[in-house]
């Protein structure tokens, strides 16, 4: 079947329910065509089985049957669509408008398929600039001199056609139009290429904060933990000093809520009393009856008797003095409780920042002997023939660890068992390392100290004796270089022994030690870099 006999009966394949081109024809008894789904669904919706068309009335609902012939016409012009609202209709179709497959440029027409065909054919109209269909082709015009707008002047950045060039855009730079669309083409790549780059880089911002979540969720989830961890345990501490308090609060309790359980319950009652008599008050209140009001009026005017609760009241029992007693014995309990819980918390915390540490041989002293595996130093007594490098500590019996650090937070553990001299801490890179050393912040050493067996101090120049319980075994070191932070804990009590806060680092920080000289053999214990085991 041609194209010209498909557009000559297009009226012909259009349902009339749906206005569309039919899918599956089917005829009913009327003969006329309907798409299947149409009629069926029109008939499951009404009240009578009726033809859309002819309004013919049936009985019964009729039998679909199939058109083949309409099936078959249908099928030869697939192409051949109807213009569906948003789609743009041929200028030339009369009656039902086809669907546009093309829009020429110099017609300023669209065209379907059957209408485009002389634009195909007559080498004429093939010169013709035809592009997808689109609407308002008027718009292409020039509004002034009716011309197709075919140039661009990019001094006034707009579209011009020719007489426009020689009148209002006289020496103007004008160029033609697919030169100036490659261009702003090429801009547009630019454009999307510039658009993806920051779809990419906002795609990674949100993988980042995804991240930050994740980690700021386990840091959450160790602080619910921890705390869960300390309040139960000072909770347990409570009930256990609290059993006797508390079983005398709920005796107290129990007596008051039976008398107030003996008040609510006659109060109820009472209550019920009153308003009953209200109901017969209200009733009487709304009869016609005169004779009946005045008959009832003395036995309802006067309330029922009551009691007089004015006085009545359940009094709180008193427990100062109980609850004082028990947390006056509990109070010390719980402050040790707490001091050492929160304690364990913060070194568990700090222990999760653990570093490898190494001894570095290039800083040690000629007095120093490490251990092959650079985990152990002690004083040797005899100075070694080692180069005198720059990096070396000289006389000063000290080195530094092989790791630096200027970022973040680290941590490192040192065992000072048996030892009655030792300096530990971090220095900055840049430290005097030559003749006599003074120890102190402003010389880039944030460090403490043990002396003479008992006498701790935190060399901050001046120093601060520190007051010790316990003597450390095993001393660990901490430091949060954006926090400004250098923290010093006995391991095994748990306990913080002193904080540097505030500090300024702006260059890369060492570990530091020194094991003192042996003192006669008092002090030939050897500092000991300690692997690091998490409490639980």
């Amino acid at each position: 079947m041609s194209a010209a006999s498909c557009l000559l009966s297009e009226e012909q394949f259009l349902c009339s329910i749906c206005l569309d081109v039919f899918t599956d024809p089917v005829t009913i008894p009327c003969g006329h065509n309907f798409c299947k789904n149409c009629i069926t669904q029109h008939w499951d919706v009404s009240v009578q089985f009726q033809c859309p068309m002819c309004k013919k009335v049936f009985e019964r609902r009729p039998k679909l049957h199939v058109n083949t012939f309409i099936s078959e016409m249908a099928a030869h012009c697939p192409d051949q669509q109807c213009a569906k609202p948003g789609e743009v209709p041929c200028d030339v179709c009369t009656g039902t408008k086809l669907k546009a497959l093309k829009s020429c440029l110099v017609c300023l027409a669209s065209y379907c398929e059957t209408h485009l065909e002389p634009h195909q054919r007559i080498t004429g109209l093939k010169k013709h600039t035809l592009i997808d269909p689109v609407e308002n082709l008027e718009d292409r015009m020039c509004k002034e001199h009716d011309g197709p707008l075919q140039l661009f002047c990019k001094t006034d950045q707009m579209c011009v056609c020719l007489l426009c060039t020689v009148l209002d855009h006289k020496s103007h730079d004008i160029v033609p139009l697919k030169e100036e669309y490659e261009g702003k083409k090429a801009e547009l790549g630019k454009t999307e290429a510039e658009i993806q780059q920051k779809i990419q880089e906002r795609q990674l911002k949100i993988q980042e904060i995804k991240h930050s979540v994740e980690l700021s969720k386990e840091y959450a989830d160790r602080e619910i933990a921890d705390s869960v961890r300390v309040f139960t345990a000072l909770m347990q501490s409570v009930e256990r000093g609290q059993a006797e308090l508390i079983e005398t609060i709920e005796e107290k309790q129990k007596t008051t809520e039976k008398q107030a359980e003996g008040f609510i319950k006659e109060l109820e009652q009472e209550i019920s009393e009153l308003m009953k008599r209200t109901a017969e008050v209200e009733q009487l209140s709304r009869t016609e009856d005169h004779l009946h009001l005045l008959q009832s009026f003395p036995s309802l005017n006067t309330p029922p008797h009551t009691k007089d609760w004015t006085e009545v009241s359940v009094h709180r029992s008193s427990y100062e003095g109980t609850v004082r007693r028990a947390v006056a014995q509990l109070e010390e309990t719980l402050r040790k409780e707490m001091e050492k819980l929160l304690a364990d918390v913060e070194l568990k915390r700090v222990q999760q920042y653990a570093v490898d540490v190494t001894l570095d041989p290039d800083t040690a002293s000629p007095y120093l002997i490490l251990s092959d595996d650079g985990k152990q130093v002690n004083h040797g007594d005899v100075k070694k023939n080692l180069p005198e490098n720059p990096e070396r500590f000289s006389p000063c019996t000290c080195v530094l660890g092989k790791q630096s650090f200027s970022s973040g937070r680290f941590y490192y553990e040192v065992q000072v068992k048996g030892k009655t001299k030792w300096d530990l801490g971090v220095a900055r890179g840049s430290i005097n390392r030559k003749g006599k050393i003074t120890l102190s912040p402003k010389n880039g050493f944030w460090t403490i100290w043990l002396r003479n067996g008992n006498e701790y101090k935190a060399l901050a120049g001046p120093a601060v004796l520190l007051s010790l319980k316990v003597k450390p075994q095993k001393v660990g070191v901490f430091v949060d270089y954006e926090e400004g932070l250098v923290s010093f804990y006995d391991v095994d009590a748990a306990a913080l022994i002193y904080s540097y806060t505030g500090c300024t680092f702006t260059e890369k920080l060492y570990p530091y030690f020194s094991p003192c000289p042996n003192d006669g053999g008092k002090n030939s214990a050897p500092l000991i870099i300690s692997p690091v085991n998490h409490t639980d």
